[in-house]
């Protein structure tokens, strides 16, 4: 199997763990990346639409990220509750 056809593959697989919302994410986009950097040719073989599913899974992961890092946010204290020696 060649590299572009290895890539394809890659690129399919994300396509279903975007759609199925699978943990797998993560290790795809990763293995996609690790690929194009040790070959930037294959870049130029893939389409429009594969090139569509890779900037929405990264979508997808950034999403991810910012959603863990909101939930995980300490609360502000309210304004009312503030007094001299906080300020």
């Amino acid at each position: 199997m060649t590299p572009a056809e290895q890539l394809r593959e890659s690129v399919l697989s994300l396509q279903a763990s975007i759609l199925s919302n699978h943990p797998q994410l993560p290790v795809l986009l990763r293995t996609i990346h690790k690929k194009l950097a040790a070959d930037p040719d294959i870049v130029t073989l893939l389409s429009e639409e594969e090139i569509g599913i890779l900037v929405s899974g990264l979508d997808r992961m950034q999403m991810n990220i910012i959603a863990t890092s909101i939930a995980s946010s300490p609360a502000k204290k309210s304004m009312k509750s503030i007094t001299v020696a906080d300020l």
